[in-house]
């Protein structure tokens, strides 16, 4: 990564703020590519602002350059929350926008990981002599944040992974029976099928699906008789074995919401063949053991364009996911019960750490009320 001169202005930290809140505008929609936000100052004013909205559109310094209506940029400043790009993929470089709008300076909020780029861009417009400038502190910790999926997936080619859950006070996610719907409330279940919306895939083992039968699909309303909402996850189911049963609900519609199924090399051939047939998508996960199997299947995913991967369970394949340090971020759902019981079922079946001191600590914390719930947040790394 290029090292650039750092901001030296308050009066660019507002512009720069701005550029952040407009990447967040790009939402998911823009996956997989980054959240990018651009703000265009010229003669002491706004002249245009600008941010990604979908793949293959304009990109950010791109939109706030055409904001700006043809007038004059010489002189100008971007304000840009990613460094620009310097190659061609869908679009052409940004570099090469901003090199023949006469921009003079640029600020940048945080870097860009990819192989592709990091520093790259910055070194081009350096080189071709316009100011770079990094912004460092609040501003970049802000910017990064907005885009871990992306910046985990540039840098190990694994998807972003948040583990989704909801358990009682006294930590069971189910009863010794078996029984999970529904511990938590209405409004967090709600909220969790936005989150699914905002994923790029959303996972279970196959445990969970013989148990609860779900959809995993992304619905307005938060239930199964909900509208769909317009962004759909890839759903993936983690059956080593193949044993998806063809009357599930997760089969009736394979035809319009794209689903994945991981198997082990022993599962029966006639039963991948199956599911397949059905128009599953099926990925075997080398390895001899559960954990290396979860790795594989990580990085088949992430070569498959998935960036954010959202894990719903269940325990067993929870615990593997945080054996193999695979869990970035938790979201956890606590729930005003009490379930009790020997037998029920614990948030993580792991092997875990052996001493205090090895266990794996949130960076992060974070609670908030949601309806009758708590929801807690736990930020495990950060990219």
């Amino acid at each position: 990564m290029l090292e650039a001169v750092p901001v030296r202005s308050e009066a660019d930290l507002p512009h720069l703020r701005r550029a952040v809140e407009l990447a967040a505008l790009g939402g998911s929609s823009v996956s997989p590519n980054p959240r990018v936000g651009a703000v265009l100052v010229a003669g002491g004013e706004v002249v245009g602002e600008g941010y990604h909205r979908a793949p293959g559109e304009p990109h950010a310094e791109v939109e706030a350059i055409r904001a700006a209506g043809g007038r004059s940029l010489a002189g100008a400043t971007l304000y840009v929350s990613l460094e620009p790009c310097a190659h061609q993929g869908r679009t052409p470089p940004c570099t090469d926008a901003i090199l023949a709008a006469g921009i003079t300076r640029v600020v940048v909020a945080s870097d860009d990981p990819s192989p592709h780029a990091s520093g790259r861009g910055l070194g081009i417009l350096r080189d071709e002599g316009i100011a770079v400038e990094l912004a460092g502190g609040e501003l970049e910790h802000r910017a990064k944040l907005l885009n871990q999926p992306f910046r985990k997936h540039a840098r190990t080619g694994r998807p972003w992974v948040m583990f989704k859950a909801a358990m009682s006070l006294d930590g069971k996610v189910a009863t010794r029976s078996g029984d999970s719907r529904w511990i938590s409330g209405e409004a967090s279940r709600e909220l969790v099928h936005r989150w699914r919306a905002d994923s790029d895939a959303v996972a279970v083992g196959i445990g969970t699906v013989t148990s609860d039968d779900p959809r995993l699909s992304a619905r307005v309303g938060g239930s199964d008789a909900g509208l769909l909402a317009v962004r759909q996850p890839r759903r993936v189911v983690f059956d080593s074995l193949a044993r998806l049963a063809s009357g599930a609900r997760l089969m009736e519609d394979v035809a319009s919401l794209p689903l994945t199924v991981i198997t082990s090399r022993a599962a029966p051939r006639a039963a991948v063949e199956a599911l397949q047939a059905r128009g599953v998508q099926v990925i075997c996960a080398t390895g001899e053991n559960e954990q290396a199997r979860v790795r594989s299947a990580l990085d088949q995913l992430g070569s498959d364009g998935v960036t954010s991967l959202m894990l719903e369970g269940g325990p067993r394949l929870a615990g593997v996911f945080l054996d193999v340090r695979e869990i970035d971020e938790l979201r956890l759902f606590i729930a005003p019960v009490l379930i009790g019981g020997r037998g029920a079922r614990e948030l993580l079946e792991s092997d875990g750490a052996e001493a205090v001191a090895e266990a794996m600590r949130a960076q992060t914390l974070e609670c908030d009320h949601i309806g009758e719930d708590l929801l807690l947040r736990a930020r495990l790394r950060e990219w």
